[in-house]
């Protein structure tokens, strides 16, 4: 083995010669340093002056990205409900039978987020025992499999919808 190779597969040497914290380069203090008099700014110019920024989306006058691309179309994802899907696979794993499974519950064991919203049971796998599941809704698949095992399931109702200005209705003519 090379010497080399014995340096590197030294466990203790392999941060030496890394500076975590490089001393910065002192600008400004003489012809000498070789960063002195404009300290390296150039020479005149906004860039040359005290204070000066610039941001991040400035092109130098050429019109910017953010402008030049058309802004149109609407995205609902902000304002989409939240569903999260549960398997039938992951209830008969971690929910007793004789336990009913709600939303509550799942949240509880972790199954699912708190912050989503509503709860949908998917899949079709046999169940060892008899579920109640209680969810805002169910595939057809998980309810046949729920039904066949001697289970019970039940939809629960939904937010309703936001009904902007209720007073005001729509007359057509006639």
């Amino acid at each position: 083995m090379s010497e080399n190779n014995e340096r590197i597969a030294n466990i203790t040497d392999a941060n030496s010669g890394i500076q975590k914290h490089r001393r910065p380069n002192r600008v400004g203090r003489g012809p000498g340093s070789g960063a002195g008099k404009t300290a390296a700014r150039g020479m005149n110019g906004q860039g040359s002056r005290a204070g000066f920024s610039l941001s991040a989306a400035f092109e130098g006058g050429q019109m910017p990205v953010a402008r030049r691309i058309p802004k149109r179309g609407f995205n609902n994802k902000r304002f989409a409900d939240k569903v999260s899907s549960v398997t039938l696979q992951l209830i008969a794993a971690n929910v007793n039978p004789a336990d009913e499974v709600t939303p509550e519950l799942l949240r509880a064991k972790g199954i699912v987020a708190a912050r989503d919203g509503y709860v949908k049971v998917i899949g079709n796998d046999e169940l060892p025992g008899a579920y109640t599941v209680k969810a805002h809704s169910v595939s057809k698949g998980a309810q046949a499999a729920i039904e066949k095992a001697g289970g019970k399931v039940e939809i629960l109702p939904r937010k309703k919808p936001v009904v902007k200005n209720k007073m005001r209705t729509k007359v057509k003519k006639a």
